[in-house]
């Protein structure tokens, strides 16, 4: 059995106080330690991946412990917290649906799911004017693959159902998600994979070289299959293991070979929507629109709902009753969404994020030329970016050296999530977009220490 990625040894670390972070006790905290071997005796193992530590509390870019400690939040709790920890806007709306006595209501009309679906409708691209509301991003790309696949079958008959997709995409993991996505690592265990999900090459230029459109025809060809055979092109923004957006022109290329072939395109925004990469969607980079959009994460900034918005020819092809969810527009999780938004409009987080991923962008590329090698590749867009460390003179992960510096980080105060990516060999930076520049030039000075500290603890290794 694998052990866990961070172990639960207490370490001395030295005292850190500035006006964002603050570690005053060991780490982790000695007297959290009943608690985090509670959670794993009681959990999965698989729960147990990310930093011991234990969050007391949140606001802003800040996550706090209940013994002194404050971290200068680089995770967004997974891309989630986009409005910032504990909006004071979002709890408000929250807490006027508590009392006003509607907590649930399965698919039985509600105000407020009308209030949201329309505000949904309002912030999507012309054309896209059908929004189904969910809990998980898992959920929403399932439904995505499900549209697809229903009209081709309308379309073309039983041919017509494939679906393509790329490799190290992530759609989520439940098991139509995972067979989608693109990490063999999470299929493993599927027994008969979906031999009409096929993946074509991500064109990141990293690990993709050729970042033509003619690799996704190959991969068509190989496979066997004609345009007559694809339901659906389904592909994240950017691959949320890596940061990376495909080249703009084979974007519009795969838009236009969509359209001649009556080919339905998806878009995974879970971890691109609602202001993340500087845009309010993330596919406003590639100037085109897609058919259908999933969404989630920081939809809410925190509460668990998601949703996929398309065009009314797609979404309204199943009759009443028959593609519904039970917590389908739970009314808090709706007042959460709405409040969120507004607050993302209102408070100008989209330009915000703009702004600092200009900075996060230089920064990070500094930082990939000074450590050549040990970085193989640094990308940025809005308030999104990643370090892909990797092993000397090559292209594969390095799990454990970036494993190391997410520990040295949240050692100093620096709350990163566990690598991600490719072998796990991503570290991802991912912040709240009400974070200013200050606090994220801060962040940026720890994490750069981090990996010069990291490397030469490598090096010295070696040498020895």
């Amino acid at each position: 059995m694998p052990a866990p990625a961070f172990p639960l040894t207490p370490r001395n670390v030295p005292t850190v106080q500035t006006e964002h972070r603050r570690i005053v006790t060991p780490i982790p905290v000695p007297q959290s330690i009943p608690i985090l071997q509670k959670l794993r005796t009681c959990e999965p193992l698989s729960m147990s991946g990310q930093p011991p530590i234990i969050w007391d509390h949140a606001a802003g870019v800040h996550v706090f412990d209940r013994f002194g400690n404050q971290w200068l939040d680089f995770s967004s709790g997974v891309l989630v917290t986009n409005a910032g920890h504990s909006n004071p806007a979002i709890a408000a709306g929250m807490i006027d649906q508590i009392n006003h006595g509607l907590l649930h209501n399965y698919c039985f009309p509600s105000e407020i799911r009308s209030q949201l679906v329309d505000l949904l409708c309002s912030v999507a691209p012309e054309g896209l004017k059908k929004a189904f509301l969910l809990t998980t991003g898992s959920e929403a790309t399932e439904a995505c693959i499900k549209l697809m696949r229903t009209h081709g079958l309308k379309a073309a008959g039983k041919r017509k159902i494939g679906i393509v997709t790329f490799t190290h995409g992530f759609h989520g993991r439940t098991m139509g998600a995972q067979m989608a996505g693109g990490v063999p690592a999470l299929k493993d265990w599927i027994v008969n994979l979906d031999p009409a999900m096929i993946q074509a090459p991500f064109p990141d230029g990293f690990r993709q070289k050729d970042t033509s459109f003619d690799v996704f025809l190959r991969t068509l060809d190989e496979a066997g299959w004609t345009p007559d055979d694809v339901a659906g092109v389904m592909l994240e923004t950017y691959q949320g293991g890596s940061a990376s957006f495909a080249p703009v022109e084979y974007i519009k290329k795969l838009r236009t070979w969509c359209d001649e072939h009556d080919v339905v395109l998806s878009f995974d925004e879970v971890q691109a929507g609602f202001g993340r990469t500087g845009t309010f969607w993330g596919f406003e980079h590639y100037d085109i629109t897609p058919d259908l959009i999933a969404c989630g994460k920081g939809i809410s900034s925190g509460m668990p709902l998601s949703a996929v918005l398309g065009r009314p020819k797609l979404l309204d092809q199943y009759p009443p009753g028959s593609m519904t969810s039970t917590h389908t527009g739970n009314p808090v999780c709706c007042a959460a969404a709405l409040a969120c938004i507004h607050q993302i409009l209102n408070m100008n987080l989209v330009e915000n994020a703009r702004n600092m991923g200009r900075i996060l962008a230089a920064e990070l590329k500094r930082i990939e030329k000074r450590f050549t090698g040990p970085v193989g590749a640094a990308d940025a867009r809005g308030l999104v970016g990643t370090v892909q460390m990797v092993v000397l003179g090559t292209t594969d992960p390095d799990k454990a050296l970036a494993t190391d510096i997410v520990r040295r980080c949240y050692e100093q105060g620096l709350l990163l999530f566990a690598p991600v990516g490719v072998g796990g060999g991503t570290v991802k930076i991912a912040p709240p977009l009400v974070i200013d520049e200050p606090a994220l030039r801060e962040g940026l000075s720890v994490l750069e220490n981090s990996i010069e500290a990291a490397i030469s603890n490598i090096e010295q290794t070696v040498s020895q």
